[in-house]
């Protein structure tokens, strides 16, 4: 019988623990602010790195190596780290996740427009597609839910090109670098702001602790510290390194699925037209993904 591609594993894998990350960031909310949760989840993250992996970090051995883990984990980790946290405050976890479906299309565009990677036609249909799904989803949303504020959304949407930058660095930087050393890398590099992050918001401070909301909040950023982002990051990395960035980003099909769930439970509401939205930004990113002779 053929064995299953480690890909297919990887990415199914992926998709349930990042599609309940959004869930997990609105519940460490409720004890603590957006700056705290984004320090306190890569505080958190780069400890449990350490302790399983900090050997692995002599593997990075040239400087253009670490000129990409220093890239990829700001712009992969660090800031989209708090910018969801911000997002969150406003806009409910299911869009959130939604929204972040736009990162195999922005790794499509970055990768025409830094790393003159070639696109076809239908590529930039399935671009103008998601666009148009993003704008019924995001107009829609602020009619279904007038109290929050949809402005937000945006945070959201910077994140996607973060990561999309951050996908095609591994693939063209990285690629022959052990994954887990990569993650111990980008927490090396970001861990040290994030504690400076962590001071300044008063989070050390005696009224911080009288909260009875902390405890069930940093319990919930320990879950999605260990997996969502540590274990999720190397998994991440393993994926790209045996498929191609647009494969790997497009994990993004599934984790809606996973956080709308999540959301639904919760009490969040999900409309007919934020439905139909979805279906669109997810068909512009099959066809996005749909270049012929393309090696996966």
């Amino acid at each position: 019988m053929k064995s299953i591609h480690p890909k297919w594993i990887y990415l199914i894998i992926l998709s349930l623990i990042w599609g309940s990350s959004f869930i997990l960031i609105k519940k460490g909310l409720l004890g603590l602010t957006p700056m705290q949760l984004g320090a306190v989840r890569i505080i958190f993250t780069g400890a449990f790195l350490f302790i399983i992996g900090f050997k692995k970090i002599k593997g990075i051995k040239t400087a253009i190596a670490w000129k990409g883990i220093v890239l990829t984990g700001f712009l992969g980790t660090f800031f989209p780290s708090f910018l969801f946290a911000y997002a969150e405050t406003e806009i409910d976890s299911a869009i959130a996740s939604i929204l972040n479906s736009l990162v195999p299309l922005n790794t499509i565009m970055i990768g025409f427009i830094v790393f003159k990677i070639k696109s076809t036609k239908r590529q930039v249909l399935g671009v103008l597609i998601g666009l148009m799904g993003t704008i019924l989803l995001i107009m829609n949303g602020a009619s279904l839910n007038p109290n929050q504020n949809y402005f937000y959304a945006f945070l959201v949407i910077i994140s996607t090109f973060m990561y999309a930058a951050s996908t095609n660095i591994v693939k063209h930087y990285l690629q022959n670098v052990n994954p887990l050393a990569i993650a111990v890398g980008n927490f090396t590099i970001i861990i040290i702001p994030a504690i400076i992050v962590l001071f300044f918001t008063g989070f050390f401070k005696v009224e911080t602790f009288e909260n009875e909301q902390l405890r069930p909040a940093l319990l919930y950023m320990l879950l999605l510290s260990l997996f969502g982002t540590a274990v999720a990051k190397v998994l991440f990395n393993k994926l790209i390194q045996a498929s191609t960035p647009v494969f790997a980003s497009s994990v993004a099909y599934l984790m809606p699925l996973v956080a709308v769930f999540w959301g639904l439970l919760d009490g969040e509401r999900f409309g007919f037209w934020q439905g139909v939205a979805t279906i669109i930004i997810l068909f512009g990113v099959y066809l996005a993904n749909k270049k012929r002779g393309q090696t996966s």
